[in-house]
């Protein structure tokens, strides 16, 4: 058989490609491609794997391209430039590297901390302009001021670390950020509210998600204690950049420091040529050991899928053997349904999962759909998640895995994945199968039978069992041009507590949520996509 074929589209170093070379793949090492997608697609149908870091964008029409494509590696942890559902669609293996950079960045945003705190970049250009403007700096120590870390997980850690060893007292907000977890790393868990109260300085850690979008909105902004310093070296979105800039020309927010942006390349931002602001052009990955470790990591990774059908740290499938994939994948595609449905219903902390294997499938690799399970528990919060760093992120949280086998089996199915939420405020549980056509299906829901297929889009449905429910249930889709595709119920008792699991067309909106909830049989009503 030849070679694997891989092309690098992005920068990556010496030492990355001999990596390839050494392994028996052939490489061709042609970053300039990274920018011009048409070029690109003209010739990714030649390639079996292609390694990039962020200047390359993998778009739908490069994967129609990709023939032989079989795995993407980004050397870096933010696959924003990666259409991974199209990637999932062709069969082609999605790999980053999420803990290269780590220390890198939460060193950055220290960094961006001393320069906000004494004005250096400010300092810096006046002096070299020939003024020597002493009283005009004057600075703040960082020193017994409290620090505000929204997002505790591994970078927010590691700044709360550097923090703390530069005798700043810590508050934390992370709703995955267990008490135990927070003693251990010397923090104060505290909601957001409080922490924004608090803060002298706040810097985020957190992905983008629709949670996290403008975490600091106007109004969040608005709660900061007066003088607050704001650090993102996150993500842009994560705060509203322009009630930002609105709240640095009032005064209650004394300065910030940003290395991302919403738009990127940031040729204009509300933000620039404010005197208070520091800005970066998304530096928070650049240093050599940075960009060494995730570029040797992600071909040692790509290698070892091309070689071997090894898979690690992939965000589209989890690390299993290739001898195995076949028997697992469908099991593993239950597991992370189940568990980004329970994922979608569940607002409050999440203090455990526990993943049940019933029957045949408790004698399979489980670890791999644990993994998945996990996945989709934690992807409605932690969008950067992947089947690999899945358990280890839910460790740091201090979110306990319990999985449990019962060999045996009963009822009617020859395996059975059943999934609990442990969340603050209530337990959440589904169970489910696949049928011998390899299609994961629903069989359970809140110890409620039922039946139903996954689907795109679906709208989940608490009600009492009375008569006029599905009338009035189907007339509020049918006037809002909602179609139903599939329409599964199941309760309790005659007359009890009943649930509908309904596959739709298409996204249903908020109104039409509202309209729904109205219903008098109705207790609750979620839309959930898959």
């Amino acid at each position: 058989m030849p070679a694997p074929k891989v092309l690098i589209s992005d920068a990556l170093s010496e030492a990355a490609i001999q990596i390839f070379r050494d392994r028996g793949i052939d490489v061709d090492f042609r970053p300039e491609l990274g920018k011009d997608k048409d070029a690109l697609a003209a010739i990714i149908g030649a390639y079996d794997g292609l390694a990039i870091r962020s200047a390359t964008k993998v778009t739908p029409k490069i994967f129609d391209q990709a023939a032989r494509l079989r795995v993407v590696g980004r050397a870096g942890i933010g696959v924003d430039n990666v259409d991974v559902p199209a990637a999932t669609a062709k069969g082609v293996i999605v790999m980053n590297t999420p803990f290269g950079n780590s220390i890198t960045t939460a060193e950055h945003a220290i960094a961006m901390m001393f320069a906000l705190a004494r004005q250096i970049p400010q300092a810096d250009a006046s002096t070299q302009a020939g003024r020597w403007e002493k009283n005009r700096f004057m600075g703040v120590e960082l020193t017994a001021k409290t620090l505000g870390v929204i997002g505790c997980g591994n970078i927010g850690a590691i700044v709360a670390d550097r923090a703390i060893g530069l005798k700043l007292k810590v508050v934390a907000y992370d709703p995955f950020l267990s008490p135990e977890r927070a003693r251990e790393i010397g923090v104060e868990k505290v909601e957001l509210d409080a922490l924004l109260a608090r803060a002298d300085i706040i810097t985020l850690h957190v992905p983008m998600t629709d949670k996290t979008r403008n975490v600091l909105s106007a109004e969040a902004l608005a709660k900061t204690k007066p003088g607050v310093r704001i650090v993102n070296c996150a993500r842009g979105g994560l705060v509203d950049e322009a009630a930002l800039r609105a709240a640095l020309d009032s005064g209650h927010v004394a300065g910030a420091a940003f290395d991302v942006f919403v738009e990127e390349p940031a040729r204009e931002n509300p933000l620039f040529g404010h005197p208070n602001v520091i800005c970066t052009p998304h530096l928070g990955a650049s240093t050599n050991e940075a960009q060494e470790n995730v570029a040797l990591q992600v071909a040692e990774q790509m290698s070892d899928y091309l070689l071997s059908g090894a898979i690690t740290n992939a965000i589209n499938f989890p690390s299993i053997s290739a001898e195995e994939a076949p028997r697992l994948r469908p099991y593993v595609s239950l597991a992370d349904k189940l568990g980004s449905f329970l994922g979608q219903l569940t607002d409050a902390p999440i203090k455990g999962i526990r993943i049940t294997y019933e029957g045949a499938v408790a004698e399979m690799n489980t670890r791999a759909l644990t993994s998945a399970a996990v996945t989709g528990v934690l992807r409605p919060f932690l969008s950067d998640i992947n089947m690999v760093s899945a358990p280890a992120i839910a460790r740091e949280r201090g979110i306990v895995i319990d999985e449990v086998k019962r060999e045996g089996g009963d009822g009617d199915y020859e395996s059975v994945v059943r999934i609990t939420v442990e969340a603050e405020d209530m337990p959440r549980d589904a169970a489910g199968t696949v049928f011998h056509d390899g299609k994961p299906r629903v069989i359970e829901i809140r110890s409620i039978d039922i039946d139903a297929a996954f689907a795109p889009h679906m709208l989940y449905v608490r009600n009492h069992d009375k008569p006029g429910f599905i009338g009035r249930f189907g007339s509020v889709l049918g006037e809002a041009g909602v179609n139903i595709a599939t329409f599964n119920l199941g309760r309790e008792t005659e007359g009890g507590n009943a649930i509908a699991f309904v596959a739709v067309d298409g996204p249903v909106g908020p109104d039409v949520l509202e309209k729904i909830a109205a219903i008098p049989q109705v207790k609750r009503v979620r839309a959930v996509s898959f």
